[in-house]
């Protein structure tokens, strides 16, 4: 009998294959003392299994094939700069000493302070990150307690639908090196390394699907469709067709996208819509080019002040960024200054917030600690004489927030001036419109400022007073909410009112479901995954804009969320 098991779809296509359950249950970590004579061996320990977990991570990299379509060295160098010299690698060492307690446990007092830190942070994107810490962390633990795992050895070439209750980014791309056909997981979200790196690999992915492999059994033959969320099992003959068909047509149109990567974006009556991608790593520069990204949209900064007791200097910052600039080869690169919360590791001696979302975070932060925001001003600076750059502020509330950082880039100025140091003079400057507050003033943001950013994840969540990553109440988060798409397009028409240009970087540019919304709504930048890029371009050269604003302007009138939803329905239809 056909059944079906629903999760969270992170990347889309249609698979089918038999089942393989990853065991991957929680590790029983010993905790015990151990005598002060005991402390260098105990380190000692520590430190080999470090020395191994590097050495496994950094052969698995050299597995890695020429032409993967994404770089996927970049998420396992996420881990091996983990296993560096970072609090994850540094302070078990002094838990041993200070605690007199074994390896295994100081590692995972260290994992649960970490973790605590990034589960405070606001950004939901931040957030998933402590899935690394703990990925890393079990890789060791294992080393530790002499307990590797040979799961992932592959005795049969079929497809296989893997089933897991987590799974790392380095496992993921060791599975796909043995041609895995999907992925299903227990937990995890739409912003989880693995998650990202499923869908730039191609992989259909499935997140979130409680006690899945409770419900199915090992050999079972069962349908992955990656965008609807669905894991089905139990079909026909006839229901296994239906898929099989449907799977050939979904090979047959990914080969007709990659035809559109040196096409122009233009709408079928003539306009153009630039398309930008969203990158963290320097290396993210190579999956932007291989779709034929415009340039960068949102370049996120704060990965330079992850893990790591101090935060960067000028310099560190500077080159960096300079690297990046110089790799755009003539691009623009737009870079969001850090968008961080008050947290323990990135300033020692500073509370955490009682509630993250609504307290000291992004340019409040850095207003407050300019000790923090100069720096990175100086270096940002210095790398527009290297190719042209935009500054994009996080989180503006208010024109009163924008005029301190104003003055203090004139002061960066004036010192790099002084300094002989060269900048471009005219680097635009931008702000994220992501608090409903700056929404509902765009036009004053639009007569200051040289380009707006809508930031569409905080600006949902904001909005309907929901947090998408909190099980209990992402249900209302919801993007097709008419509050929230009256505030889109009210910014975008704030910004085609003063001549200022406005892109939009969050989660709705990459999905194709709002393609056309968008369009209609007079949005002409999106900025997106590398991933979603090319499938968003098919929808922009299959559009015809004008009839398209109209039947928008209409469905924005809607009083009724079902209203919307098949108003949208009739959008992509046409």
């Amino acid at each position: 009998m056909p059944q079906a098991l629903y999760g969270i779809g992170v990347s889309s296509g249609i698979a089918i294959g038999k089942v393989r359950i990853l065991h991957h249950g929680q590790v029983d970590l010993p905790e015990y003392s151990i005598h002060p004579d005991q402390v260098e061996h105990e380190i000692a320990r520590f430190r080999s299994a470090l020395e191994q977990a590097r050495a496994q991570l950094r052969a698995l990299r050299g597995r890695i094939p020429q032409g993967t379509p994404v770089d996927i060295a970049a998420f396992i160098d996420t881990h091996l700069l983990m296993l560096e010299d970072t609090p994850l690698s540094r302070e078990p060492e002094e838990i041993i000493r200070n605690q007199l307690c074994n390896a295994e446990w100081a590692l995972k007092l260290q994992q649960d302070a970490l973790v605590q830190v990034f589960e405070a942070m606001d950004d939901p994107y931040l957030r998933t990150r402590c899935d690394d810490v703990e990925h890393v962390v079990r890789r060791v633990v294992l080393l530790l307690l002499n307990k590797e795992s040979s799961e992932h050895e592959s005795e049969e070439d079929i497809p296989r639908i893997i089933l897991a209750a987590d799974i790392s980014p380095s496992d993921l791309v060791q599975l796909h090196q043995q041609h895995i056909a999907a992925l299903v997981t227990e937990r995890g979200g739409p912003l989880s390394h693995t998650a990202i790196l499923a869908r730039g690999l191609g992989i259909p992915a499935i997140v979130g699907v409680p006690h899945v492999h409770q419900y199915l059994r090992e050999e079972e033959l069962v349908v992955v469709d990656g965008r609807q969320g669905a894991l089905l099992t139990g079909l026909d003959a006839q229901g296994l067709a239906f898929y099989r068909k449907r799977q050939r047509a979904e090979q047959k149109a990914r080969i007709e996208l990659r035809k559109l990567k040196d096409k122009p974006s233009v709408t079928l009556d003539g306009v153009t819509i630039h398309l930008q991608a969203n990158i963290e790593l320097y290396e993210d520069i190579a999956a932007m080019r291989k779709v034929g990204a415009a340039g960068v949209g949102l370049y996120r900064t704060e990965f330079l002040f992850m893990n790591r007791a101090t935060p960067p200097g000028e310099e560190e910052q500077y080159q960096v960024y300079r690297q990046t600039v110089k790799r755009m080869n003539g691009a623009p690169l737009t870079i969001r200054t850090l968008d961080l919360g008050a947290d323990k590791e990135l300033i020692p001696g500073q509370a955490n917030s009682p509630n993250p979302a609504l307290g000291l975070r992004a340019i409040r932060l850095c207003l407050k600690e300019p000790e923090l925001f100069r720096p990175q001003l100086r270096a940002i600076l210095r790398a527009s004489a290297h190719g042209p750059v935009k500054l994009l502020i996080p989180m503006l509330t208010s024109i009163g927030e924008l005029r301190p950082v104003r003055q203090i880039l004139d002061e960066v100025r004036r010192e790099l001036i002084a300094e002989n140091r060269r900048f471009d003079p005219n680097l635009p400057i931008g702000a994220m419109i992501e608090v409903p507050a700056a929404a509902l003033c765009a036009d004053s943001f639009a007569r200051e400022l040289d380009f707006l950013s809508i930031g569409t994840n905080d600006l949902i969540q904001y909005t309907l007073a929901t947090d998408r990553i909190d099980e209990t109440v992402n249900h209302l988060y919801d993007p097709l909410n008419i509050a929230v798409l009256r505030l889109i397009r009210d910014t975008i028409r704030a910004g085609a009112a003063a001549g200022v240009p406005v892109s939009l970087c969050g989660e709705m540019a990459s999905d194709p479901a709002f393609t056309r919304l968008l369009l209609g709504m007079g949005l002409t930048d999106f900025s997106m995954p590398p991933s979603a890029l090319l499938q968003v371009k098919h929808i922009v050269t299959t559009t015809t804009l004008e009839p398209l604003r109209n039947q928008v302007e209409k469905l924005l009138l809607s009083q009724r969320p079902e209203q919307i939803t098949e108003g949208l329905v009739q959008l992509n239809r046409e």
